[in-house]
């Protein structure tokens, strides 16, 4: 027996929602892109926000030790992650610390590595900070993205990269690197002096049996060169509440990052950001273990729907609640698949060639939603690509 609300679709229409923005003006569409979750929240964290409007003064905020703590012990029996409090460096959201880590750790025109198709932003922040941006395409082998381990120590090697931004668990993808794989990844970025950049937001929605590891805890050596990036905001749908952690054991790399961090003036953390990260990470532990089995069973009914009705790919996602289809059995342009998706199936989806391009024919599908709206939406595919 479930505890949690997980099946009644919450009113989203005129909350100012960037997901159902569309379907303000148009009530036929569904959406199913965004990253973010269509379910009730944690009523603990509802409670927090309820609690901090009763306060009456809404002033600047500190960040209390009871947060760090918080944080820590999450990481620490969540995901094996121990390391000392003051190597937790709060942040506005994951992508603006990788913004301030490209530019605390790199000089304009430096090379910055990363792996495609991926979560566009990473391109974005690489190129708005004037650096030179080198793409390392993963390659679909038995359902799943692998890394070319060669071609990806080449391209360090010839591009003379200094910061590798790794995706883990992988956005679009759904990877769940291996441990074999992140230590190949780290020998070889030791190996030529690159710093790597872990986002591990979707760490906590790990699935099917899958296991996370966060990159520092694979070798007491990769503390020196790397730091982690994640965040309670996508496992807790706490995007708006604006906060994120960035764990930076090693002091030197910290400093920079500070200073960064401090030249952004992105050390500012609203306090509904501070408050219901910390009510998340104490109070959510049976909350993400409902969500967890929701989730699956979205992604096993969209995933057998689609295999048995239609010629769509789906890569099984190992973690996330994202899923990559691949439409390139189908004899059509981009332009001809996004109006097929959007206008004919009355759908909106990630389109996958704003994440390499290696997404051309490719869209990412969100299942965070009531089981009703995935089979709806999964119907509305299989109608238009039956």
């Amino acid at each position: 027996m479930t505890k949690y609300d997980f099946t009644n679709q919450p009113n989203r229409l005129n909350h100012h929602s960037v997901k159902w923005q569309e379907v303000e003006k148009d009530a036929e569409r569904l959406p199913m892109w965004v990253a973010d979750m269509d379910f009730v929240a944690l009523p603990a964290i509802k409670q927090t926000i309820h609690d901090y409007a009763d306060y009456d003064v809404y002033g600047y905020p500190y960040v209390a030790d009871e947060l760090l703590t918080a944080i820590s012990n999450w990481e620490r029996t969540q995901h094996d992650y121990a390391f000392d409090k003051e190597a937790i460096v709060l942040v506005e959201g994951v992508v603006p610390a990788i913004g301030i880590a490209i530019q605390a750790f790199t000089q304009e025109n430096d090379a910055v590595l990363i792996n495609t198709p991926v979560y566009p932003p990473f391109a974005r922040t690489t190129k708005l900070n004037k650096r030179k941006l080198v793409e390392n395409s993963l390659i679909e082998k038995n359902g799943e993205f692998t890394i070319d381990f060669e071609q990806f120590e080449k391209d360090i090697v010839e591009n003379d990269v200094k910061v590798f931004v790794l995706c883990n668990p992988h956005n679009p993808g759904g990877r769940v690197w291996r441990k074999d794989e992140l230590l190949k990844i780290g020998d070889i970025c030791q190996k030529h002096n690159v710093i790597v950049v872990s986002d591990e937001i979707h760490q906590d929605l790990v699935l099917f049996g899958n296991h996370h590891y966060s990159f520092n805890t694979l070798s007491p050596e990769f503390k020196n060169f790397a730091i982690i990036l994640t965040s309670a905001t996508k496992t807790f749908n706490i995007a708006g509440t604006k906060c994120s952690f960035t764990i930076i054991e090693n002091k030197e790399l910290r400093e920079k990052f500070l200073n960064t961090r401090l030249a952004n003036n992105q050390h500012e953390i609203s306090t509904l950001g501070l408050m219901t990260t910390q009510t998340a990470l104490t109070e959510g532990k049976e909350w993400l273990k409902e969500l967890k089995e929701v989730l699956e069973t979205n992604i096993t009914y969209l995933e057998k729907e689609l295999a048995e009705k239609t010629q769509i790919k789906v890569m099984k996602p190992q973690g996330t609640y994202l899923v990559w289809l691949d439409f390139s059995a189908y004899d059509l342009t981009d332009k001809e698949l996004y109006e097929k998706i959007h206008d004919q199936a009355k759908l909106i989806l990630n389109q996958g060639g704003s994440f390499g391009k290696e997404g051309k024919m490719h869209a990412r599908f969100n299942v965070a939603a009531p089981f009703a709206n995935t089979e709806e939406a999964v119907s509305r595919l299989v109608k238009v690509f039956h």
